[in-house]
């Protein structure tokens, strides 16, 4: 386990919601018990084993840290990295998710990472240890897909025999029914996602996938026909996030 490493960015500044605390925390009340949104991601992680994850955050971030601390409560070590401002680099539909992500590059490399959004709700709860089932030798990577009614909102994925072939980033109109909703990716795309932002100056998340895969590096695509994935980015998502937690 001590080759695997979860990843969450949670460097945004929620600036749609407006909210008087990090949207990660924003409050989901089950069994009478305060559990905010992002804790959702850590438990996936977790119930695949992993002992040690990695938040990116922003210098703003203190009550997010304030309430995950070393993540001894939570079954696992979390390091924090705050990611540096980039300005003007980009006109990528996704900005600074790139960025995020690489901003942990000297904690994850050489290490699987398990990467998961602190804002959203994943079930089922095995998601993650599912990908990683499912996770061959030669395999780059994995993408977990889940099916969407919205796919303006999310990189939805075109496969093939269970084979991720392109990433379409938020299309206005298109016949893909499938996102990616968390990947899990092996030291190589990590390096190559590296060199993607600081030899080429690429910052847009869907462009490096496709480039790593018109490269030759073989990602898997996973579908969770059962699965379910929920946001958080605006009021409307609040309101259907409330609804569908009302009705489970």
């Amino acid at each position: 386990m001590e080759e695997l490493i979860g990843l969450i960015p949670a460097a945004g500044k929620g600036v749609r919601l407006g909210l008087p605390y990090p949207k990660e925390l924003y409050p989901v009340i089950r069994n009478n018990h305060y559990k905010p949104i992002s804790q959702f991601v850590v438990d996936n992680l977790t119930n695949a084993g992993l002992k040690h994850i990695v938040f990116v955050v922003n210098e703003t971030k203190h009550q997010l840290m304030g309430y995950f601390g070393s993540g001894m409560r939570f079954g696992c070590d979390i390091s924090y990295v705050v990611q540096e401002v980039v300005e003007g680099k980009t006109k990528s539909t996704s900005p600074g998710l790139a960025h995020a992500l690489d901003s942990a590059y000297h904690l994850v490399r050489g290490k699987t990472v398990l990467f998961g959004m602190p804002d959203t709700i994943i079930q089922p709860k095995d998601v993650f240890l599912q990908g990683l089932s499912a996770l061959q030798a030669e395999d780059d990577g994995l993408l977990c897909l889940f099916p969407t009614q919205n796919p303006g909102k999310f990189g939805m994925v075109r496969s093939e025999n269970g084979r991720a072939l392109e990433i379409v980033d938020k299309p206005q109109k298109t016949d893909l029914q499938y996102m990616w909703g968390c990947i899990l990716w092996k030291p190589r795309f990590t390096e190559f996602l590296h060199r993607a932002i600081h030899e080429r100056g690429v910052y847009d998340f869907a462009q490096i996938l496709n480039q790593a895969i018109t490269a030759g590096l073989r990602f898997k695509a996973l579908r969770i026909e059962d699965g379910a994935y929920l946001d958080l980015g605006t009021y409307e998502d609040i309101l259907e996030l409330d609804k569908r937690l009302r009705e489970d």
